[in-house]
């Protein structure tokens, strides 16, 4: 590192529409390596107009579509100016922003993540890490995950490392290398459900608990042609939309019983890559706090399951591009090949200075 601590907030959004993730993140490096600490995180729900603008962005013209990643980095920044006032932070080094996906569709050669960098720089007077996918899907990568990076370097102590957000996603080392892909969706599909009976989400999983298990349905979910490619693979909200969902409608059941199938299916997709009985898995991510999902990838994996502190499970991720940032901002690789199958290592992510 050129300088051997950094003070960098890390913003994040999900697919699962939850809320934005603010995360100050330190970073020092010693003798013995790179230290992390998260100082301060926050979580700013979406009101429904943000919520309904997200969710239904990908279908508006090219004029509202580019207003609207103006206007989504404006309220990045907005957000960002509230955290710093409000925990009264000072000395910060960069924000890093991650975006919100609209579009994922790297066999297009197509990534796009909406909130304009410029518009966070220029609000918030500080210098402006995003973008950071569309180079490796300029690579012939997939562009995601990106988060194994951080992974390997900041929780090498789990062999696995689960993300449990709209998408699965885990990381893990084989053969000297870091390996990482998508696994299939959760709450994505898990929170549209609970909506359909008049919840955000399904709380603790006390819904898919109080369903039984559709024995067609799980079939033909685990049958779909994603599970049966392997190597690097990412999914996102078209294939959900496209192929998953079909599936699930196509069965007139209760929700509770889609919701019961659809855990038992995550949790069994989980379970195939983690077949390491002596082998640490953490576990972060909104799913962490769906009890009875946990409870099904304990019964199905050989490998120890470990659910972390609430800070770790809510903002690992915000942490982890607010590091992807650092590594940018110091020119060095934060995206693996041996992740998103691109044709090379590289460093991702456009820069906008703040005031000088």
């Amino acid at each position: 590192m050129s300088q051997s601590t950094y003070r960098i907030i890390g913003l994040m959004s999900g697919t699962s529409l939850d809320g934005l993730d603010i995360a100050c993140c330190n970073f020092e490096q010693n003798g013995e390596g790179l230290n992390y600490k998260i100082e301060e995180a926050v979580t700013y729900k979406y009101n429904e107009e943000w919520r309904e603008k997200l969710s239904t962005i990908h279908n508006a013209s090219a004029y509202e579509f580019a207003l609207a990643n103006t206007e989504y980095g404006y309220y990045l920044a907005e957000k960002a100016n509230e955290f710093i006032s409000t925990k009264n932070i000072s000395g910060l080094d960069l924000i890093v922003s991650h975006g919100h996906t609209i579009f994922h569709q790297p066999e297009n050669k197509f990534t796009f993540q909406l909130g304009s960098g410029a518009a966070i720089a220029g609000r918030t007077g500080i210098t402006t890490v995003c973008d950071f996918r569309t180079l490796d899907v300029a690579l012939n990568g997939q562009g995601a995950p990106l988060v194994p990076i951080g992974d390997a370097l900041l929780f090498s102590k789990f062999h696995y490392c689960l993300n449990l957000g709209g998408i699965a996603n885990i990381s893990f080392d084989s053969n000297g290398k870091r390996i990482a892909f998508d696994i299939c969706p959760v709450n994505l599909v898990l929170n549209q459900l609970a909506q359909t009976l008049g919840k955000n989400y399904d709380n603790e999983g006390e819904l898919a608990l109080s369903g039984s298990l559709n024995n067609n349905l799980f079939e033909k979910l685990n049958n779909l042609d994603f599970y049966k490619t392997s190597g690097a693979k990412s999914l996102g909200r078209e294939w959900v939309e496209k192929v998953f969902f079909p599936v699930v409608n196509s069965f007139e059941i209760p929700a509770q019983e889609k919701l019961n199938t659809i855990c038992e299916h995550i949790a069994l997709q989980i379970a195939k890559h983690a077949k390491n009985a002596k082998a640490k898995m953490l576990v972060t991510g909104g799913g962490a706090y769906n009890c009875y999902l946990i409870e099904r990838i304990k019964f199905h994996t050989q490998a120890s399951v470990i659910i972390p502190d609430n800070q770790t499970i809510e903002y690992k991720e915000a942490l982890i591009f607010a590091f992807l940032g650092l590594l940018r901002f110091e020119r060095k690789n934060n995206t693996l090949a041996s992740v998103t199958g691109a044709s090379t290592d590289s460093t991702g992510g456009a820069i906008y200075l703040g005031k000088i």
